[in-house]
């Protein structure tokens, strides 16, 4: 037996070494699929609408509608991909604010076949025309938390760097100047400032012509002053702030002319963009973001808000070809 498996290895120790070189070989392949500069792996080559929420009880309508489910998980997201309302989709959590937004965005055109974006969600009402309920779709969207935090010169008196002053067109609010985003693309690859960020105007036309959408305005016993309203058009801004103040409120209306603000749409908004790949985006007031008349509304309201937005996108994808 020694002088035979010197002489030759044996079948099992061969077995071993092939089952060994498959396994490094299938770690190399995962490692180059992953590596920096390497192109991911697509989990799905459908052409798919990417339907994004923020967070669980916004997502937890639209799941259930999802026809023929299956599941991946990519960095702890899960996507679920199938049809809905007939059309293929691939629907996910983001998870909340910005960076969330903007990282699984991204991580979701790069592993599936994205054709369009479409967000769907609860925000803070901004306009005072609007009420809880309302379903907004802006047609721009823009970061309005990139700040320029000025220097104090005097009490109440403030200053900006001279290189910065021709950016700052925009109305401040105490030190805090609003200021555009550096963006670039693939069709536009040297670095540009731009604050607003287009929705794409067919994705607008599908919703402007949506008819008799049916929203909810009661919850269990409590039911809204107003029947909801859909609102398409105007502005909405994001950023890393959860806004339960008047006076703020009644700045970013009158400053961006904003009809709601949350937390992730233009950071979406802005990887869209930079990918090429066109956006909408479709948020319902659970609150005021601090203009009601006692606490913040959205502990009570959130529910219907979500219900109502998954109403307008479930219309919306039923009519956009």
């Amino acid at each position: 037996m020694h002088a035979l498996h010197t002489s030759k290895p044996s079948l099992i120790s061969r077995c071993s070494r092939l089952v060994s070189a498959l396994a490094f070989a299938a770690v190399v392949a995962g490692c180059a699929a992953t590596a920096p500069g390497k192109t991911a792996v697509r989990l799905d080559d459908t052409p798919r609408i990417a339907v994004i929420s923020a967070f669980a009880p916004e997502l937890t309508v639209l799941l259930p509608k999802v026809q023929q489910p299956a599941k991946h998980s990519v960095n702890g997201v899960e996507f679920t991909t199938g049809t809905l309302e007939g059309k293929p989709v691939v629907v996910f959590l983001s998870g909340i604010s910005m960076t969330n937004a903007a990282m699984n965005t991204q991580l979701v055109l790069d592993r599936f076949n994205v054709s369009h974006v479409v967000f769907s969600g609860i925000a803070g009402g901004v306009n005072p025309s609007l009420h809880i309920g309302d379903v907004t779709v802006p047609a721009q969207w823009g970061q309005y938390m990139e700040w320029l935090m000025a220097r104090e010169d005097k009490p109440g008196q403030y200053s900006a760097p001279a290189w910065m002053k021709s950016e700052l067109t925009m109305p401040a609010f105490g030190m805090m100047h609003p200021r555009p985003v550096e963006v670039r693309s693939a069709s536009s690859p040297k670095l540009s400032k731009k604050f607003w960020f287009e929705a794409d105007p067919k994705m607008l036309a599908t919703a402007r012509s949506l008819q008799n959408v049916g929203l909810e305005h009661c919850l269990a016993a409590t039911c809204l002053k107003q029947r909801p309203q859909l609102v398409v058009g105007g502005s909405g801004v994001s950023g890393q702030a959860f806004v339960d103040n008047k006076a703020f409120r009644e700045y970013a209306f009158k400053t961006f002319e904003a009809n709601v603000l949350d937390m992730e749409t233009a950071a979406t908004a802005m990887v869209a963009h930079s990918n090429g790949v066109p956006y909408i985006a479709f948020r319902s007031l659970s609150d005021l973001a601090g203009g009601g008349e006692g606490e913040n509304e959205m502990g009570i309201f959130m529910g219907l808000a979500a219900a109502n937005s998954a109403k307008v996108l479930q219309a919306f994808l039923r009519n956009h070809h």
